[in-house]
């Protein structure tokens, strides 16, 4: 029998989360959270709009967006450090808040508004592999 409400598709997975936020919580808990706060709503879910992306899950420090293509999805991660260096800049390095992405191209499952499966997962390894600041992709893909 198959589950109709299961659907597999071809997605575009952004991983991001924020670089140092268990220490950045120990310094200021109240005050990361709130920055936290206000970036997703003003700078991540704006930017992940703007590229007609998906936000399907939040945690914490972290999120997981989905794209119709792999050039929206780098497109967003490239607005989206553009976006966090400039509003860095007016901050101490210590309380400059700074992200890891991760973007990758799979398979994924798609299930009550929620995504799943191989896709999500490299998206999620190759975003520990990042640098503070900067977006990694598989070895087999590239970006201009």
């Amino acid at each position: 029998m198959v589950d109709k409400s299961v659907q597999r598709r071809l997605a575009a997975i952004l991983a991001a989360d924020v670089v140092g936020y268990s220490r950045l919580m120990g310094v200021d808990e109240d005050g990361t959270l709130a920055v936290v706060r206000n970036l997703r709503a003003e700078v991540i879910e704006t930017r992940i709009a703007e590229h007609q992306g998906r936000l399907f899950k939040s945690m914490g420090d972290g999120f997981l967006a989905e794209f119709p293509s792999v050039v929206k999805a780098v497109a967003c991660a490239v607005a989206l450090q553009k976006d966090m260096a400039a509003r860095n800049a007016e901050l101490s390095e210590d309380r400059a808040i700074q992200l890891r992405i991760g973007v990758n191209l799979g398979d994924v499952i798609a299930e009550d508004g929620d995504v799943f499966g191989e896709g999500v997962n490299v998206a999620a390894r190759i975003e520990g592999l990042a640098p503070a600041g900067g977006m990694q992709s598989p070895a087999w893909f590239t970006t201009t």
